[in-house]
């Protein structure tokens, strides 16, 4: 087998490893929580928003602001978390693109 095929073959599996690692991270869920879990946020992560729960408690309170900050700071969290998730799942790649 000649080296462009090897190479080839190579690239090909990496691609397909890629494509089942990305899979993956959309299938997996972070879930975070601000307030003391009066806010909670979950994500994919592929960075997508899933699902945000907040305690009905905090909704009656007519704290608009309150709820907006809480809110924020659960879904950045959140954003944070999935991010680390998915550049601990494909660093594995970066570090064959680098070769």
């Amino acid at each position: 087998m000649s080296r462009d095929a090897v190479d080839k073959d190579q690239r090909g599996r990496l691609v397909e490893e890629l494509r089942s690692a990305q899979a993956e991270l959309a299938d997996r869920r972070v879930e975070a929580s601000a307030g003391g879990g009066v806010v909670k946020v979950v994500m994919s992560g592929t960075q997508e928003c899933l699902q945000v729960v907040i305690a009905t408690e905090l909704l009656t309170s007519g704290d608009a602001k309150r709820l907006e900050e809480l809110v924020l700071l659960a879904v950045n969290q959140a954003i944070q978390e999935s991010q680390l998730m998915a550049a601990r799942r494909l660093s594995p790649f970066s570090d064959e693109s680098d070769q």
